[in-house]
């Protein structure tokens, strides 16, 4: 195999704004491939449409691998837009003549996947807004105005509850060191978030922490199995060997559990092993599999409808999604209701008690 060329590689940066014009890419080089251009036309017809100047440097070196006989497929792994899995996709289209077929099934793959990923944001996007406006609100009320209520206070000589004085505290806190504080913890919460969901050697932490969370864990693992069913699916039935199948649904998957998981599989059916076989030596099967899925794999193996029979799994889990994402918010919305509603109530009472005990004074 060709060495990999280091220069050609997209960064971590560069990956969060390609990731769109990958899936243009793969989508728009299959139709150019099937309307009947050649390889290096279709590149470069793609290099002179795209507006972005990574995606054009990207293709114009693709053009050089092309012209000095590379195949497309080590040009794409050589320059960063295919990883190994979807190279060997795509060099198996190349020698079974199914290159323009194979190119839309990894470009149908990578917008699910997608889709799949905008499910799990939609699902926490209303929580996380919430609870970052309770928290702004908080801080503004807390750092703003208690210090000066506090000296309106001082100056009328009111006794201030413990909850007064205590938010009167942090405000004083936050107004000598808030400056250097607040930013800092921003900071650390952009890098906590880094760190937990996209730097590659730490990013499992958080999705284990995201499949073990109540409500959002459901979530997740409904999205993985119709994940795992449409990734299958899709390539058994365009004749994929099912190890190589099984290759692409590992490095596809996000969850660092559900990926261990999979390799397992791999392994099995690898070494000859059928998915009934399989199922029954890794006992942690039912954690990641429901026991009526493993059934319907292990049927539609016996009938030899197995890539029709994962379609049905992700289509069946696909549908779940969208009722348990409405019935999640149904859920989350009362609980973010209660929570907002002891956050107003605390600084109310922080403010409204020291009144109290002033118009206490004065009837006095």
């Amino acid at each position: 195999m060709t060495k990999i060329n280091p220069k050609g590689r997209i960064n971590f940066f560069e990956n969060l704004f390609l990731s769109k014009e990958k899936d243009y890419f793969f989508a728009n080089l299959s139709m150019l491939l099937e309307a009947g251009m050649t390889v290096m036309d279709a590149i470069s017809a793609l290099a002179k449409e795209t507006r972005s100047k990574p995606m054009q440097r990207i293709l114009s070196k693709m053009m050089d691998d092309i012209e000095n006989g590379f195949p497309l497929s080590q040009s794409l792994l050589n320059n960063g837009l295919a990883s190994t899995h979807t190279a060997s996709i795509i060099r198996v289209g190349e020698e079974s003549g199914r290159l323009a077929q194979n190119l839309k099934i990894i470009a149908v793959s990578e917008e699910k996947s997608h889709e799949f990923r905008s499910k799990i944001r939609s699902a926490m996007v209303y929580p996380v807004f919430v609870f970052g406006v309770t928290i702004v609100v908080g801080l503004a009320v807390t750092w703003f105005i208690l210090p000066r209520l506090a000296s309106v206070f001082d100056q009328l000589n009111v006794t201030l509850p413990p909850l007064t004085k205590a938010l009167i505290a942090l405000g004083a806190f936050l107004g000598e060191y808030g400056a250097i504080l607040v930013p800092g913890i921003i900071v650390f919460l952009i890098l906590s978030l880094y760190f937990l969901f996209y730097f590659p050697k730490t990013k499992h932490i958080g999705s284990g922490i995201l499949f073990s969370a109540p409500g959002i864990g459901k979530v997740l693992h409904e999205i993985e199995l119709a994940h795992m069913g449409h990734i299958l699916g899709t390539l058994l039935s365009s004749g994929i060997p099912v190890v190589t199948a099984l290759d692409s649904l590992v490095e596809a998957t996000v969850s660092h559990k559900h990926k261990i998981f999979y390799k397992k599989i791999k392994e099995n059916i690898s070494e000859g092993n059928s998915f009934a076989r399989t199922f029954d030596v890794l006992p942690e099967t039912n954690k990641f599999i429901p026991v009526t899925i493993v059934r319907l794999i292990i049927s539609g193996e016996q009938s030899g409808k197995l890539s029709d029979t994962f379609t049905k799994i992700s289509a069946h889990f696909e549908s779940k999604i969208d009722n348990t994402t409405k019935n999640l918010s149904v859920i989350f919305e009362p609980v973010l209701l209660v929570i907002v509603w002891l956050g107003v109530v605390l600084v109310a009472l922080a403010v409204i008690l020291p009144i109290y005990s002033l118009v206490g004074n004065f009837n006095q």
